[in-house]
This record gives structure tokens, C-alpha cells and sequence, in this order.
């Protein structure tokens, strides 16, 4: 007996086409060069590049042209301009405080918002959400977060702010084989979360062990930020060492 074939629906035939289009967009080395010799951030380029270490922890993160990006907690927007070129006019960079920490980086907030305006970053939407308990408007690609993690466990930021409800939180908006990267200064190994107000430090480890606890899987760490020379004990913006802490860089990966 011969099977019966039934006709795909509309429905099917567009969610099988995005499926397709989504797996073939890939990360392009050729992107990432481009958005890093952004001429519009020569002096950020100038001052931060050697440093931070962009073109290797972005590759990491493989940042692709169409992505859908969250930037949490972006500063100056010095990691957000980047991916804005990266992503392009097909992608979005959400830059993203929660209002416990807007509240103390206002000035932040305004320079983010110029620059979301200006439509050389057409792709970048602003947004200080009311809680810590991260939301997006849209599946995301990745999550990023850069030196700022380990403010989560800190009581000025409020009740929600907890690292576990955070990695619900990114595990639920991203799509399935989605990243979520995390860069934060070390803190010395078995020190869990005991420094994070007072040093704004964090252990490597009980990162890794409260993200894999949300459902992630650990898919790899760049090392081009550890300094042998910082001795994790002491504020990370202590004159000795700032602008140098060890850090340490994970990636980690939403199961498909």
C-alpha cells in the first residue's frame, strides 16, 4: 500500500524557508575585520583595542552578519558599536540596563541614545528595563555580557537580581543555539560570589557551575585576558591593576 501524501501548508513551507536562511547565515571573519576598522571608532579602537581583545573574543562569540544581539550593560557602548556593523541593516543590538544599574550610569544611558539615533546605528534600540529579570522583544542570537555579571549577586541592585534568575532569563530569550558570553574579572579560585561588592570580582567557576544549572552547555573560553600579574585579591580599580585585571572570557551555548 502506497503512503498517503498530504501537500505541505503556507505555514510550513515559510517555517522550513527561515529555518534554511537562518542555517546558512554564518560568521564572517570579513564582517568582524570591517566593524573593527569602523572609522567611527578610531578612538575607541586607539585607546581600548589592545586591551580588550575584540576580534578574538567576538570570534569566540561568532557574531554574524543578521544576528540579534544583546548588549547588557554596555557602558559606552564600546563592544555594541562593534556589533552594530557586524550585524548590519538585517540585525538588531539591543542595548539593554536594567534600572537598578541605569540609575547610576544615566550618563551612559543618554550617550546610547544619541547614538541609537544617529542612523549610521540604525540597527542599535536603547532600553532601560524596570527590572533585572531580562527581557527581549524577539529570539536572540546572543547575550553579552562584559565586566558586569558579577553585579548581579550585589544588593543595590535590587530583589530579582539574582545570577540564577538572569540565566533563566537569557536561556528563555535566546533561540535555540543561541550564545550567551560572559566576560568578568577573576576572583581567586574557591571565593564563589564573596567578592563581588567589594573587589567586583567573581570566581570563574560558580559562573560556569549557576549557567550550566539554567540549562546551557559550556562551549568553550578564550584566555586572552588573564594577567598572571593580577593577584585577584585586591578592587579591580585599585591603580595597580586597573585596566589590567584577569578576566576570564566563557562562551555558552542554548541546546538545539
Amino acid at each position: 500500500m502506497k503512503p498517503i501524501l498530504f501537500p505541505l501548508t503556507a505555514a510550513a513551507i515559510m517555517v522550513a524557508g527561515c529555518q534554511k536562511a537562518e542555517q546558512s547565515r554564518q560568521f564572517s571573519q570579513a564582517a568582524l575585520d570591517r566593524a573593527l576598522a569602523d572609522p567611527a571608532r578610531k578612538a575607541q579602537r586607539d585607546a581600548a583595542d589592545e586591551r580588550r581583545k575584540p576580534g578574538q573574543l567576538i570570534a569566540l562569540a561568532g557574531v554574524k552578519p543578521g544576528d540579534k544581539v544583546l548588549d547588557l550593560i554596555p557602558g559606552s557602548g564600546y563592544w555594541t558599536r562593534i556589533f552594530s556593523k557586524i550585524v548590519g541593516p538585517s540585525g538588531k543590538v539591543y542595548a539593554v540596563w536594567p534600572q537598578a544599574y541605569a540609575r547610576f550610569a544615566m550618563g551612559n544611558v543618554g550617550d546610547m541614545k544619541k547614538l541609537s539615533g544617529d542612523s549610521y546605528y540604525g540597527n542599535i534600540v536603547t532600553e532601560v528595563q524596570p527590572s533585572a529579570m531580562l527581557a527581549a522583544p524577539e529570539p536572540l542570537d546572543v547575550v553579552w555580557t562584559s565586566q558586569n555579571y558579577h553585579d548581579y549577586p550585589d544588593e543595590y541592585m535590587g530583589q530579582d537580581a539574582d545570577p540564577n534568575l538572569l540565566n533563566k532569563a537569557v536561556f528563555k530569550i535566546l533561540k535555540p543555539g543561541g550564545t550567551y558570553m560572559i566576560i568578568d574579572h577573576m576572583a581567586k579560585a574557591g571565593r564563589g560570589m564573596a567578592d563581588t561588592e567589594k573587589l567586583h570580582r567573581i570566581d570563574p567557576a560558580i559562573v560556569r557551575q549557576q549557567v550550566e544549572a539554567a540549562g546551557f552547555r559550556f562551549a568553550g573560553e578564550s584566555k586572552v585576558l588573564n594577567n598572571a600579574k593580577d593577584p585577584l585579591d585586591i578592587p579591580v580599580f585599585d591603580p595597580s591593576i586597573r585596566g589590567h585585571t584577569s578576566q576570564f572570557a566563557y562562551k555558552f551555548v542554548k541546546p538545539r
